[in-house]
């Protein structure tokens, strides 16, 4: 097995402002852009080749990664025109496919940070024959997702899109967002139109009577689709929580890039990313948050659970908790942003502007 497809196409509209300027898979997480760790992963897992099925903001991938040499990798790019949902992202690559019709094709989706044992996705495929595997995990409250119940021998049974009633919650098991594509069935798309494998393509497989198996992996898996869940997946990087072969440095409470200034009283801890040419002044305290290239923390700011954008400043005593300050935008002293806030990029607020308690 020596192919996969990458989704990278999404405009990211639930991670604004931080995909304005930067497609979702190349924010960074960790110190590198996301999508730098779903290759890394790939590749020790014996992939040499991969596509990538690119639409929003295309043009910045390729001088980012090139011919994949670097990663011992091979890519290719191919660029949507229109968008083409997932199904048809897949289908719109197949012509870079090297795999003859009955071999293995790995499909990730660029937004899932995922501990998943590929060897073991692509093993269960070919020891059950299936035409499509697909990777299941079970979530707490699965009302978000779509459910795939299985037999007891792991064949999927039906696909079940975003229930919303309890009586619709008849497994825990979702997509997980990655699959294994007998090489023949991805000719079997529909070309040059948007297609959703969710709601189409594997419901119509399903129809046809073609063997769709299912294998439950649940070490590790977060849908990076929120802010809120792009910086606990970057901390949890960091921390060594969920693994990655590109983290550039050794796992622990901070990751500090290289080119990257802190006072030596401030402190980072739980899994706080502080990137290069960013600087941390005295008396700051960062918990579990990421802090992009560039970006400028005043003294006596306290930061956690946010993301701080590419240049962007944070004044003086100024709190943030579960904030989002976007590229070049400016927080002045003495603000204090809470709950999912987002200042959108190169904006401006004053000192002492915005508060959820006292001044005093």
């Amino acid at each position: 097995m020596t192919e996969a497809i990458l989704l990278v196409g999404g405009k990211g509209t639930r991670l604004r402002p931080l995909t304005v300027h930067t497609p979702k898979p190349m924010v960074p997480a960790a110190g590198v852009p996301f999508l730098t760790h779903q290759l890394a992963r790939a590749r020790a897992a014996g992939v040499d080749h991969i596509v990538l099925a690119t639409s929003y903001l295309a043009e910045v991938f390729e001088p980012h990664f090139g011919d994949g040499s670097e990663l011992g990798l091979h890519i290719e790019y191919v660029t949507e025109e229109e968008p083409l949902g997932t199904g048809g992202a897949i289908r719109n690559v197949a012509s870079r496919l090297h795999s003859g019709p009955d071999d293995p094709v790995l499909v990730f989706n660029g937004d899932i940070l995922t501990g998943l044992d590929i060897g073991a996705l692509v093993g269960t495929h070919e020891s059950t024959g299936a035409d499509v595997s697909l990777h299941l995990t079970k979530v707490t409250d699965p009302r978000a997702y779509g459910l795939v119940p299985t037999d007891a021998t792991g064949r999927v049974l039906a696909f079940l899109e975003k229930p919303q009633t309890p009586e619709e919650i008849i497994t825990d098991q979702i997509n997980a967002g990655a699959y294994v594509f007998r090489r023949s069935v991805i000719d079997t798309i529909p070309r040059e139109r948007p297609v959703s494998v969710e709601r189409e393509t594997f419901p119509q497989l399903l129809a046809a009577g073609a063997h769709l198996q299912g294998l439950v992996d649940s070490t590790y898996w977060l849908d990076l689709g929120t802010p809120a869940a792009f910086v606990r997946g970057s901390a949890d990087l960091v921390l060594g929580r969920a693994p990655s072969p590109a983290v550039p440095g050794r796992c622990g409470d901070r990751l500090v890039l290289p080119t990257a200034r802190v006072a030596p009283d401030a402190k980072l801890t739980g899994g706080t990313v502080v990137g290069e040419g960013a600087f941390v002044a005295e008396g700051v305290r960062v918990f579990g948050s990421t802090i992009l290239s560039g970006a400028v923390i005043e003294p006596g700011a306290v930061i956690t659970d946010s993301l701080i954008g590419s240049r962007a400043r944070v004044g003086r005593r100024t709190v943030l908790t579960g904030a989002v300050v976007g590229d070049g935008a400016v927080v002045g002293a003495d603000n204090e942003l809470r709950d999912g806030v987002r200042v959108w990029c190169d904006a401006r607020i004053p000192a002492g502007s915005v508060r959820f308690s006292s001044d005093q």
